[in-house]
């Protein structure tokens, strides 16, 4: 690739980032529109499972550190985390939209939520990101419970 290719490129890269930015900030106003009265359905789910997700990461990250260096003292945790972000990230989806699945699946995410914040508590004591995975799943089973009474 040549000088010119390589600025072509890198500009057409600019542009689609500005243009996924711009479509990105009109989708959320778009979402802020007077017809949705302004809030998401089912809010505290979405974010409980979201913050279920993110916790999940930095504690998978964690995880493969930790096998990184051998120590698999963590397997079953990295098992549990990797199913738990999976759920949770369909589970905000499904929130967030007032699917009419959302019940059923709030009972799955529910159990393995459960799981998830019990196999983190084993390392709480010692690893932060534990901890914090664990407390978010706690939350997360718990506003899952109020969906799927």
């Amino acid at each position: 690739m040549n000088r010119r290719d390589f600025f072509t490129a890198a500009g057409a890269a600019g542009l689609i980032a500005v243009a996924t930015s711009a479509l990105a900030e009109a989708s959320h106003e778009h979402m802020n529109h007077a017809h949705m009265g302004g809030a998401m359905p089912n809010q505290a789910l979405v974010d409980s499972a979201v913050a279920c997700t993110k916790t999940g990461l930095a504690c998978i990250n964690h995880c493969l550190d930790s096998f990184a260096v051998g120590d698999l003292s963590m397997a079953g945790c990295a098992r549990t985390v990797d199913q738990m972000n999976n759920c949770c990230g369909t589970l905000a989806k499904l929130a967030s939209v007032g699917s009419p699945h959302l019940a059923a699946m709030a009972k799955i995410a529910m159990a393995i939520c459960q799981d998830c914040e019990k196999e983190c508590r084993k390392h709480a004591d010692h690893h932060a990101v534990c901890k914090a995975c664990a407390d978010a799943c706690a939350a997360c089973a718990e506003e899952c419970r109020k969906i799927a009474a």
